[in-house]
């Protein structure tokens, strides 16, 4: 095996990981991608759920488990996480509506900071909520861009189609109303990291009686901009 450290459980476990990175897999994919025994590829991953470091997506593929982003918080090394905050907060007293940052786990997606209106009426996303991958416009943010057989995957069963994906990442924001809950609008926009990859979506969301059917007209240009700052801020410090 290239690179070995000279631990080789610990190697191929790390072949598992990588694996994993670039989305779900079945045990036949995983064989196929790490080059490892069908019983040893199944025996790390089987170890690696039970230390939560990989987790079972709704179709029993493997992915990628909590406990890494759990790790790398503790580490101190989310800097992602640590610059959201000011700016979600300033998106929020801008537009006068919740904040919201997502990423992308599995066939789901989870709100990792949020900046919530403090007084009126509030549709509040709690930081840790599991959210469905199959509808809203921050979904819509993290499927548009992936690769061809990646995004035709996660359009089975989803509220948009691949038009509205392409209307997506034309304009460089999403827009839904209705779509995850009724009676609620968001917009959202990308985060790119170093490698231009989307990392996370920033949101907005409220209810329609004060974001209206076309909630971008709105909040695009302040959703947008404040993507744009946190990705700045992650170029920033990979450099």
């Amino acid at each position: 095996m290239d690179n070995s450290s000279g631990v080789g459980v610990l190697d191929k476990a790390a072949l598992v990981l990588g694996a994993l990175e670039s989305g779900p897999a079945t045990l036949a994919q995983l064989v196929a991608s790490t080059g490892l025994a069908r019983p040893t590829a199944h025996r790390l991953a089987v170890a690696l759920e039970y230390h939560r470091l990989v987790a079972r997506d709704m179709q029993g593929r493997f992915v990628l488990g909590p406990r890494l982003g759990e790790l790398a918080s503790s580490a101190g090394e989310d800097r992602l996480l640590a610059a959201a905050t000011p700016i979600l907060k300033v998106l929020r007293d801008h537009t006068g509506e919740s904040a919201q940052l997502y990423r992308r786990q599995g066939d789901v997606r989870i709100c990792v900071a949020a900046a919530e209106r403090p007084m009126g009426l509030r549709d509040s996303i709690p930081v840790g909520a599991t959210l469905s991958m199959l509808a809203g416009s921050a979904a819509q943010v993290l499927l548009a861009w992936e690769e061809p057989d990646r995004l035709h995957r996660g359009l089975h069963g989803a509220s948009f189609t691949a038009t509205v994906l392409s209307q997506v990442r034309r304009r460089g924001f999403s827009q839904s109303v209705g779509e995850r809950e009724p009676g609620v609008a968001s917009v959202s926009a990308p985060v790119r990291g170093p490698s231009g990859r989307v990392i996370a979506a920033v949101s907005v969301s409220g209810p329609i009686e004060r974001m209206g059917r076309q909630p971008a007209r709105l909040h695009a240009q302040a959703v947008v901009a404040a993507a744009n700052r946190l990705s700045q801020v992650m170029q920033r410090t990979e450099r």
